[in-house]
């Protein structure tokens, strides 16, 4: 218990920040659309829009002077045709100070989850085709309706990072 507050005490929020590069990736589909036989306009705007954006909160558990262990929860976000999950990303930072007036660091951080993943439509090619899973951004196109599947976007942020820095001042 003592070093749970003792942890508790020692956790800093470094940053609070909203959307992700996966969510751009969504907004830039929201501007098209195709348009249907009977020349009906159907956009995607309505499918890939949200009302919450993915919050993602940046923390520093400090456990000595020179080390601490980072850490971000992603709240990941839905939209009608995507989901982006949420994510934890784990790290730590430990730094030297090979000299006076110089610190050399080491940053290791990895993500899991977070990835997106862009729901299929159900689309009615009537006498041609008949009721069929596709892609909806791809349904009008000439592509065979089960071969637009492969094009669903999916984007994946888990990584591992490293990161060696070398500051001093004089």
């Amino acid at each position: 218990m003592v070093l749970a507050q003792d942890l508790l005490r020692s956790t800093y929020i470094l940053g609070i920040r909203q959307g992700s590069p996966l969510a751009g990736i969504t907004d830039g589909v929201r501007n098209g659309g195709y348009e249907l036989a009977d020349g009906t306009w159907i956009s995607f705007d309505p499918w890939y829009r949200n009302d919450w954006r993915a919050v993602f909160i940046d923390m520093l558990t400090q456990t000595s002077d020179d080390f601490g262990i980072m850490w971000t929860l992603g709240t990941g976000e839905r939209g009608e045709k995507y989901v982006i999950d949420p994510s934890l990303m784990l790290g730590f930072i430990a730094q030297v100070h090979p000299k006076p007036n110089s610190t050399l660091s080491l940053t290791v951080t990895t993500t899991f989850g977070g990835g997106l993943t862009e729901l299929p439509c159900v689309a009615d090619y009537g006498a041609i085709g008949g009721i069929q899973t596709v892609n909806c951004r791809l349904a009008a196109t000439v592509i065979p309706p089960a071969e637009t599947l492969q094009y669903l976007l999916k984007g994946d942020v888990s990584k591992l990072s490293v990161r060696l820095t070398f500051g001093a001042s004089f």
